[in-house]
């Protein structure tokens, strides 16, 4: 049994709160932009919202932040549901900020009646400067003190679409002076004639993202409100729309973003990629996206494994790539299938062998007690990988040589005794002599092989395609690295091998198997795959650097 870990901050803050009575359920919420395909970062912020509401009794909202008609689309909506699925969560409400456009605009009217708020006709040139400086104070311009009475009107006016874009915006009266750069005077609405996915040409107004999280939040009475460490400076315009408004007091805790070494996790740059071409779409396995990973193999369990040893800290720091791929590993080897595919094959021929062939059992999992066999076929002519051989081998080399003994794997011990070649000198075949009296399970030949070789049976191969795939960028810390970060992308990053040989098993795959290829690594067969042509994507590899690194 493992050991209990200790509470993380927020949880301490949720115990508090519902021991002394301030709240008596938690409700937590997850609210992506529809805005591009969720990534590891997010999974980060999806296991730890639906964490806490399922270890407290409390409940999860998906609410979509979609109030930037512009950048959203309902592909982005429908994947981000999926994604959710599949790490394992279901959320209590499926929410839209747009459901809230005309509470919104209400909380606008309110506060434009109270005096703090006002249409301002200047340009966002001109309101970055009067802004000031971190060290400089803000200067008010004239619009700052229209009436009550005109900015309603002139409201109305922006709502009923009589402005071009950019024409007017409304913003928030707070303090011109404040040290937080966020709480002078910011922009509250917006102009923008687009179409919405959802509302359509219903408005042409549109709330700002400061302006619209804290109320909806408010409206859904969320009680803890769990935002990345760069939303600390929003935190005052959060707490300031909900105090002059008079709801639900909201409240939102910060937590550190996942940053991970090779990748990037800007939806920005994600896009960026794949607009120009250097990835083959938003679900290719190299890209940090929730659907990429899940294409290239990675289980939920993994996943949400790999977010609880991260866990959720107050500082920002670079986790290991590696991580992540141990906790793949770990779980793909307790529920993958094995078996045997030869990527680079040479033939052997069993000189000895008589009769058709036969089916030899071999295990599924030997981690799992369930896993039950499947039977592999054998015969006198198989496919070995051509590295297994070496015809002039050094001393510990233990595995196929002139004269030398290996055992195949869930079959025989056999003995290479003739080597032959083409007419340039290229090793195309191995004769050899097998022991029949040393099946596995039921070895009596009383010889030991310290080697064993996976195998297929050359009759029964079945063509594949392998994708292997390898860091998508060649620097640790690309966020800090100089210049474009896509002059660091890695041009070895995949590697086909267009034609592999596979036990006849794998024709039965599924895209929800997993499977370790003997001696490989962890393969799942990938969407592109058809049954004139398999396609299997590298996981991960078998070799575990990040556990040795960090004992």
């Amino acid at each position: 049994m493992s050991e209990e870990r200790s509470l993380n901050f927020i949880e301490e803050i949720i115990e508090a709160d519902l021991a002394s009575g301030k709240h008596t359920q938690i409700l937590t919420r997850f609210p992506p932009e529809p805005n591009g395909y969720l990534h590891i970062g997010h999974a980060k912020s999806i296991c730890l919202n639906f964490g806490l509401a399922k270890k407290y009794g409390g409940e999860t909202n998906l609410r979509f932040d979609d109030t930037n008609p512009v950048t959203e689309d309902t592909e982005y909506v429908e994947s981000i549901k999926d994604d959710v699925q599949w790490l394992g969560f279901q959320w209590a409400k499926e929410l839209y900020a747009s459901d809230y456009f005309e509470q919104l605009y209400q909380f606008a009217v309110q506060l434009i009646a109270k005096g703090l708020a006002y249409v301002d006709d200047s340009t966002s040139e001109e309101i970055a400067a009067q802004k000031g400086t971190p060290t400089v104070s803000g200067v008010p311009n004239v619009y700052r003190s229209r009436s009550v009475e005109e900015n309603l009107q002139l409201f109305a006016d922006m709502r009923a679409g009589k402005f071009a874009d950019g024409q007017k915006v409304l913003r928030a009266k707070i303090d011109l002076a404040s040290p937080n750069m966020l709480l002078r005077d910011p922009i509250i609405y917006r102009i923008k004639h687009a179409h919405h996915h959802r509302t359509g040409d219903a408005w042409c107004i549109y709330p700002m993202y400061d302006f619209a999280h804290g109320q909806s939040d408010s409206i859904e009475n969320i009680t803890h409100s769990i935002c990345t460490l760069e939303f600390i400076p929003h935190r005052p315009m959060y707490d300031w729309c909900i105090e002059q408004l008079g709801i639900y007091p909201s409240h939102q805790y910060e937590f550190a973003r996942l940053n991970m070494t090779y990748t990037v996790m800007s939806k920005r740059k994600l896009l960026q990629l794949v607009n120009e071409g250097h990835v083959n779409g938003w679900d290719d396995p190299r890209m940090s996206t929730i659907s990429g990973m899940r294409r290239r193999g990675f289980t939920p369990e993994s996943l949400r494994e790999f977010c609880d040893k991260i866990g959720v800290a107050k500082r920002e720091n670079l986790i290991d790539f590696g991580l992540l791929e141990f906790c793949v590993r770990e779980h793909l080897n307790k529920v993958a299938q094995r078996r045997m595919v030869v990527f680079d094959p040479l033939k052997i021929v069993i000189t000895n062998y008589e009769g058709d062939g036969e089916d030899l059992p071999s295990e599924n999992n030997p981690e799992d007690p369930n896993g039950g066999e499947r039977m592999v076929p054998f015969t006198k002519e198989l496919y070995i990988e051509r590295d297994d051989f070496m015809e002039v081998a050094p001393k510990k080399y233990f595995r196929l040589a002139p004269g030398q003994s290996v055992r195949l794997k869930s079959a025989y011990i056999i003995q290479c005794n003739e080597v032959i070649k083409d007419e340039a000198g290229n090793i195309t075949q191995l004769n050899c002599t097998y022991l029949p009296n040393s099946k596995s399970g039921n070895d009596t030949s009383g010889v030991v092989v310290k080697g064993t070789l996976h195998w297929v049976s050359a009759a029964h191969a079945l063509p594949v395609e392998v994708r292997i795939y390898d860091r998508l960028f060649t620097e640790e810390n690309v966020a800090a690295a100089e210049g474009d970060f896509k002059d660091y992308i890695n041009k070895d990053s995949l590697k086909i091998i267009p034609q592999a040989f596979a036990e006849p098993f794998l024709a039965q795959a599924t895209l929800s198997d997993r499977f370790q290829f003997i001696r490989k690594g962890y393969y799942c067969i990938d969407k592109e795959s058809t049954p004139e042509k398999l396609v299997f994507n590298q996981t991960v590899n078998l070799k575990d650097t990040w556990s040795k690194v960090n004992k």
